[in-house]
């Protein structure tokens, strides 16, 4: 079975993550089949908006560690990187619905949605710092610009988790929803989205997101100095750690 599930809906297409047996954590395979996902989305007049979200008790944990130190240069070609540059060129809106863990990637990917919803068993988190790494997917940019400098350097630079009222108060996400009601409302306002003017709704995001350029060039800073400290001494040593326990 895919680790990578996808259905389309009423001009939704629905991509879950579903590898429970190691909390939804992403390998190469589950990035290079979110990107095919989504360009076939896009090119397709069918579907006019998508939706992320997870299994019943987990988004996604992050990277799957041993198959990412594994994975080589993070090039142009790499999986990952191919993923989040897809992420933010999509032109159609983009909805996520969280519950249980949303670590590293699991948080960072939702500053490229466009509507963010999480029941009260949502936990974020991005520890790249206490991983003897930098952020990624333009965090470093994206999230100053939404929570303010001095909050997001707490958040990044001390790498702790917080709730999903936390979230909301911060503009992270837009609401915290009932654990029951998560998937169905959010799927709902991603309805809602694939109904408006299709054209109409491509320019407005791309107006609401005017600093793309000013995005891309940050995120690729953040991969040439994540590559860097990927073959750091501290973050093998933190990484050997990691694994152990």
């Amino acid at each position: 079975m895919s680790h990578i599930q996808v259905r389309d809906d009423q001009g939704v297409r629905i991509i879950s993550f579903n590898r429970p047996e190691k909390r939804n954590a992403f390998n190469l395979e589950m990035y290079q089949q979110l990107t095919e996902y989504l360009i076939q989305g896009e090119a397709d007049n069918d579907i006019r908006a998508f939706m992320f979200h997870g299994s019943d008790d987990c988004f996604t944990s992050g990277n799957d560690i041993v198959d990412f130190l594994q994975s080589g240069a993070l090039d142009d070609n790499h999986p990952t990187v191919k993923f989040l540059f897809c992420l933010l060129d999509l032109k159609k809106p983009v909805v996520a619905a969280v519950t249980g863990a949303a670590v590293g990637i699991g948080t960072t990917l939702l500053l490229h949605c466009d509507l963010v919803y999480a029941d009260n068993k949502a936990k974020f988190q991005m520890p790249f710092v206490n991983l003897a790494l930098v952020p990624e997917a333009a965090s470093s940019i994206l999230l100053p610009s939404i929570i303010g400098q001095h909050k997001a350097a707490e958040l990044i630079l001390l790498g702790d988790a917080f709730d999903a009222e936390t979230a909301a108060q911060l503009n992270l996400i837009n609401r915290v929803v009932a654990p029951d009601e998560l998937i169905s409302f959010s799927l709902a306002q991603a309805k809602k989205l694939a109904a408006q003017p299709p054209l109409s709704m491509q320019a407005s995001k791309q107006l609401l997101r005017h600093n793309q350029a000013q995005v891309k060039t940050q995120m690729k800073l953040e991969l040439v100095q994540f590559a860097k400290r990927l073959q750091s001494d501290e973050a093998k040593q933190r990484f050997k750690a990691f694994l152990n326990k």
